[in-house]
């Protein structure tokens, strides 16, 4: 069985560069990614902005990504957070959401996500507003897959801590009203969940009515906690028997575009190798065919201090010790590195907000 792969950019802090995100798209396309969806939380006019045009440049550089992606078998999508339209769909929103429908439509969108976490969810007949609203774009976008982000797009408690306690069936409601050919996004059983099981996925697959196209945050680090390490191991639990509960398994990547590569190769492997999948060999591997054989012998050989000590507890000499080695390298990769260590990738609770859609 072949699980559809894709990335999801959905973080938060300083995003990708349109060279970056073509190279990723390059690199990645040849072990199975095939799609990707463009929805940095940086991006205003997909967000806090969504009523008001992009600038004539990012317009063009979105649609030069979009032949892009294509030109390389890949679907380009673009996510879009229209910030509590479901509290007035009115007929200035559904003007304002036709424009914006045909923009997206004129760069080339095959995949259409609209994303309606970060919003207030505590509402009567929430499932019901966002089926009507997802039925009105669906009948009018020229995507040809939608994916809409529930407000409660997980298990985890937290979400009713920020945005409202969940509504009693609001999944099984969202299912049972929405179009089977409209998918949704689930992150697991926490927002960054440590790992995914069949019997978790058959359950949410239940309460759906579909197959959830899996938003995977690792190894994603954009927050103020998150973002003071580097999340380069390989993938573990994600065993390719999950593959039979998904629509898809989308990855929203880490801050830096080339040492996201390494767990994402190790993604297509698990999948690929399944009950024989080591992840251990798989970080060496991944680390190797990213990094080269030196860059990433040295990589794999300082996880510890990299991935989970953390910047903020490592001593001064090991940060200037560590600078000095990767700045001996002449890769990109070792340039993230270095500019991790020089606090480059902070993300601060400050810079979330500015972003959030609230």
């Amino acid at each position: 069985m072949t699980t559809d792969l894709g990335i999801i950019e959905g973080y938060y802090g300083r995003p990708w560069s349109w060279a970056e995100r073509r190279e990723q798209v390059s690199f990645l396309a040849p072990h199975g990614y095939r799609f990707y969806m463009y929805a940095p939380k940086a991006d205003a006019f997909l967000r806090k902005r969504w009523r008001e045009d992009h600038p004539a440049a990012e317009t063009a550089a979105l649609a030069d990504f979009a032949a892009h992606c294509r030109a390389h078998g890949v679907r380009f999508g673009v996510g879009l957070s229209p910030y509590e339209l479901y509290r007035d769909f009115g007929d200035a929103a559904r003007a304002d959401l036709a424009r914006k429908l045909v923009w997206l439509d004129r760069i080339g969108v095959d995949d259409l996500g609209i994303l309606f976490d970060d919003m207030r969810g505590d509402l009567p007949d929430l499932a019901k507003s966002q089926a009507e609203i997802l039925h009105w774009i669906a009948a009018r976008t020229g995507a040809s897959r939608v994916i809409a982000c529930p407000t409660y797009y997980t298990d985890d408690p937290v979400l009713d801590r920020f945005f409202g306690a969940r509504p009693d069936r609001y999944l099984e409601d969202l299912g049972a009203a929405l179009d089977p050919a409209i998918g949704l996004f689930w992150t697991g059983e926490e927002v960054c969940s440590a790992e995914y099981s069949p019997g978790h996925l058959a359950r949410v697959e239940g309460q759906l009515r579909r197959k959830p196209v899996l938003w995977d945050n690792y190894p994603v680090n954009d927050g103020p906690r998150m973002s003071n390490f580097l999340h380069l191991r390989a993938m573990t639990g994600r065993p390719a028997a999950i593959g039979a509960h998904l629509a898809g398994h989308a990855v929203n990547p880490a801050l830096q575009p080339v040492l996201s590569r390494i767990p994402l190769l190790s993604l297509a492997d698990s999948y690929r190798l399944g009950e024989a999948y080591e992840y251990g060999a798989a970080t060496a591997r991944a680390a190797a065919a990213v990094l080269g054989d030196g860059l990433g012998a040295m990589v794999h050989g300082r996880l510890l201090v990299l991935q989970q000590t953390g910047l903020d507890r490592m001593e001064p000499d090991t940060v200037a010790s560590l600078r000095a080695r990767f700045a001996a390298f002449e890769h990109p990769g070792a340039r993230e590195i270095v500019d991790f260590l020089d606090g480059g990738y902070r993300i601060t609770r400050e810079m979330m907000a500015e972003e959030g859609t609230g």
